[in-house]
């Protein structure tokens, strides 16, 4: 059974930092791409950033240069490192894994997700 637990969220002010971890457990980790995604209220969820199994970035414009992807395949473990944060990045985060492919933007086509992480940029 996969499982996918985040960690690391909190409240932050704006311009500070912080560092989302999503430990992964029951599949070939590092033969699937994963993904950060994020949800605000009353919004749907969107594509943050993915990292192919091959090892390429894909991220959304509104993050390019302040949040950076990165994995340990030994832990199991896929990291995003958020940066210059601001309040429009509040969001609960969620890490996902690609079904097939090598990359999409699309959470339909991500089959297993985490519960979620509280992200809060404060003003």
């Amino acid at each position: 059974q996969v499982q996918l637990v985040e960690s690391g969220g909190g409240l932050v002010q704006a311009g500070g930092s912080l560092r989302l971890s999503c430990a992964a457990s029951g599949r070939t980790f590092s033969s699937y791409t994963m993904g950060w995604f994020r949800q605000a209220p009353g919004k749907e969820r969107e594509f943050v950033v993915c990292l192919t199994w091959s090892g390429n970035k894909y991220y959304t414009d509104s993050v390019k240069g302040r949040f950076t992807i990165s994995r340990d395949n030994a832990k199991n473990t896929v990291y995003l490192q958020m940066n210059s944060l601001k309040p429009e990045d509040t969001a609960v985060y969620y890490c996902a894994t690609l079904r097939g492919g090598s990359y999409s933007s699309r959470p339909a086509d991500y089959d297993y997700w985490g519960q979620g992480t509280q992200v809060t940029v404060s003003s």
